[in-house]
């Protein structure tokens, strides 16, 4: 891609910080070159950021926004109270794109709002616009009025028929850099801050945040919201609908569309399980309560773990509780990610490798080992096609993602399950007691900070290898962090499940009716290994025997359906083409 000025100074900024061997820059510490004036980038600096935290930093942020379900736009103000790390330095730096700013105002110890200078940097696409705002030399506080557009990429706003009910919907997805699309802040996994929101929306709708939230709705449509532990900015989260809450018990709940509610209470009705398996494992939850939100059909992804309150599709109401491995893993993300984060996103492997980890764990202590080692090798089927898909340098678990690209593109199978199969590699290394101890002190150390793959590297070392020196060497971790694929010490999974769903393929393909298998009793994960395992290729009369012997057309386990719909598309099996319709056209997870 071209140069884009976003790049062409991060560029300058580090080659200013290579002539100065300027190795490290701590934040707070200002190293200011005296021929151009302008503090050097640290060392290892979150490239997908115009902010500058290092010189100010936000600590909280208050909100207040109204929600404008006809114009699509939020409106309001963000008034954010500052860190002033850099005497030196006047100038605050967000992240912003597509905002309309109406106004900026400086807040002082004891003096009256001030109008600030500010601009708008260029236009760097998805990466949006710098906001520079001038700061007085007492400023505390900045609020930025402003007014986010109809296509903000973050805010997805549906119509009543894209819903389970009459009324309109929406939801904000914030990951990786796209809470700049509503709120002006910094938008790195670097800054963490506090923060509040007033949130006014139509009456007849209910308000949540990733935050302190209300049960039931309130009679002028305001709510208002605190979360009081320090968050990166792609945790901010907002969905406004006609929702109804239950409480599971034990600090669990889940909000639903009213016509949801009972099936996804009914589902989730193991959470508690799980909180209990967890914070055993790893140490006390942090964060009060966990609810889970479940969104209509369009939510993009699986879950996402937006502390307080995940969301999560409702693909993964089953009706057996055999999707719930995707709430053990948003529930994971509670210690994984929202309490240890990734510095940046070249570091990403450290929530989501971690995060698999301890989803297999949970699943186990739960439902028993044989069903975690389905996990396992399903994950590692999905590893491998991946690694088939990408670039060398992109198999790495410590990515180097330049400027121009879009941090999206770390969101792979390799920062998920190269990343657990690293950790279950240890794991076996060391012995799980040994094992088990380190991680849970790693995220007792690490709690609320940004963590980098160089930290974790010396955390391991500190606080593990020093006490089994001798593993170091077979361990292969620089083959596993900086290298290519997966290392040959790879840990070997088996699963006896597994094995007699490959048994009745074989049996199939002898010839034997699909209705004459042994499946009594399967369940997800064993009719997934049998599809993604079927003899290539399939015939027109296979592929409508095993359709009419297990209706996988008109399956309600979306995982199935998905799998079975790929062997469609890939045999252009036309029987089968309503459900595929049916499938793209109510689906609005990335599958």
């Amino acid at each position: 891609m071209p140069e884009t000025p976003l790049r062409f100074a991060v560029i300058v900024c580090l080659a200013l910080t290579v002539l100065l061997s300027l190795a490290c820059i701590e934040p707070g510490t200002s190293n200011e070159d005296a021929t151009t004036g302008v503090s050097a980038v640290p060392a290892g600096a979150d490239l997908h950021t115009a902010a500058r935290p290092w010189e100010v930093a936000v600590q909280h942020l208050e909100l207040d926004l109204s929600v404008d379900f006809e114009a699509r736009a939020l409106a309001g103000d963000a008034l954010l109270t500052l860190d002033r790390r850099d005497p030196a330095v006047d100038t605050l730096v967000l992240d912003t794109r597509d905002l309309d700013i109406e106004g900026v105002w400086a807040l002082g110890a004891g003096s009256d709002p001030a109008e600030l200078e500010h601009s708008l940097g260029p236009d760097q696409g998805l990466f949006g616009r710098a906001l520079t705002i001038q700061l007085l030399g007492d400023t505390e506080q900045v609020r930025v009025r402003y007014r986010s557009s109809p296509g903000a990429a973050a805010v997805q706003w549906l119509e009543p028929a894209q819903t389970a009910g009459e009324h309109p919907f929406l939801f904000t997805q914030s990951q990786s850099i796209l809470a700049r699309t509503w709120i002006p802040l910094q938008d790195t996994p670097s800054v963490r801050m506090t923060y509040e929101a007033t949130v006014r929306v139509p009456p007849e709708l209910l308000a949540v945040m990733s935050a302190d939230n209300p049960t039931e709705k309130s009679d002028d449509g305001v709510y208002r919201f605190r979360m009081e532990q320090p968050i990166p900015a792609y945790l901010m989260a907002l969905a406004v609908g006609d929702m109804a809450f239950e409480d599971l018990g034990g600090g669990v709940g889940v909000y639903a569309e009213p016509p949801v509610l009972a099936r996804a209470a009914a589902e989730f009705e193991d959470t508690g399980k799980m909180m209990v398996v967890t914070e055993g494992l790893y140490g006390p939850y942090r964060w009060d309560r966990y609810d889970i939100l479940v969104l209509p059909p369009s939510f993009p992804f699986g879950g996402m773990e937006n502390p307080r309150l995940t969301f999560a599709t409702p693909t993964i109401l089953a009706g057996d509780k055999s999707l719930t491995a995707l709430i053990a893993h948003e529930l994971a993300h509670s210690w994984s990610g929202n309490l240890v984060t990734n510095a940046t996103w070249n570091d990403f492997w450290l929530n989501e490798g971690f995060t698999v980890y301890i989803e297999r764990r949970i699943m186990e202590a739960v439902y028993g080992r044989d069903y975690a080692e389905m996990l396992w090798l399903l994950g590692l089927q999905d590893l491998e096609g991946t690694l088939e898909e990408l670039e060398p340098a992109d198999t790495h678990l410590r990515l180097d993602l330049a400027a121009d690209r879009d941090p999206d593109e770390a969101l792979t199978d390799v920062a998920y399950e190269k990343g657990a199969f690293f950790l279950r590699s240890l794991e076996e290394a060391f012995g799980r007691e040994a094992f088990d101890a380190w991680l849970r002190g790693y995220f007792e150390r690490h709690a609320f900070r940004p963590m980098t793959t160089s930290d974790f590297l010396e955390d391991l070392d500190e606080h593990l290898l020093e006490y089994h020196a001798d593993l170091r060497d077979d361990l292969q971790i620089p083959a596993w962090v900086d290298g290519p694929g997966l290392p040959d010490n790879a840990p070997v999974i088996e699963s006896e499940a597994f094995e007699r769903v490959e048994a009745q393929i074989s049996v199939w393909e002898s010839g034997t009716p699909a209705a004459d298998l042994a499946t009594d009793g399967w369940n997800t994960h064993q009719w997934l290994h049998f599809l993604r395992h079927l003899p290539e290729p399939l015939s027109e009369q296979q592929l409508a025997d095993l359709d009419g012997a297990f209706a996988f057309s008109a399956s309600g386990n979306s995982e199935v359906l998905h799998a079975w719909l790929l062997q469609v598309v890939d045999h252009q099996y036309l029987p089968a083409y309503p459900a595929l319709e049916r499938f793209l056209t109510s689906m609005g997870r990335r599958k």
